[in-house]
């Protein structure tokens, strides 16, 4: 079975996220295409671009794991979903050894956590989820190693 395309990907994280929106009532597709865009200017392999469209599709619950084992996808693609996918119960500590286990994982979380923790998209949340957020973003990135701001 050949592999979706990255727009073939795209097209379907669109519609699979398509009534969703942010904590910020802005369109869910925005995040997607930022965390995309970033996984590309770092240097991110089609691979990793795929799984960055997808990264909060089983989450979120648009899509299933069931789908996943069995979608058109390559297998390090579905990997990476995978290793991007925060199970139930599970703490940001043990989610973060999971993502440094899973080779190149950790940039899609750098490109995730950039666009989550931006200051104008935090600046629309009230002042108790943006102080929540920050410090999360803040221990992801310290947990992954990762710089405590994007330069």
């Amino acid at each position: 079975m050949p592999v979706l395309t990255l727009d073939e990907v795209e097209a379907l994280a669109r519609r699979a996220h398509a009534a969703q929106t942010d904590k910020a009532g802005r369109p869910y597709a925005e995040h997607l295409v930022a965390v995309a865009e970033g996984v590309r200017e770092r240097g991110g392999s089609q691979e990793q671009i795929a799984a960055a469209w997808l990264h909060d599709a089983i989450e979120d619950g648009v899509v299933s794991r069931e789908w996943l084992a069995t979608a058109p996808l390559t297998p390090h693609t579905k990997e990476l979903i995978d290793a991007m996918t925060k199970r139930p119960g599970e703490s940001l500590e043990e989610y973060a050894v999971r993502l440094l286990a899973t080779p190149g994982a950790v940039l899609i979380k750098e490109a995730d956590v950039a666009h989550n923790a931006d200051p104008a998209r935090l600046a629309r949340l009230d002042p108790a989820t943006r102080e929540r957020l920050t410090a999360k973003y803040a221990r992801t990135r310290q947990l992954l190693g990762l710089p405590a701001t994007e330069s």
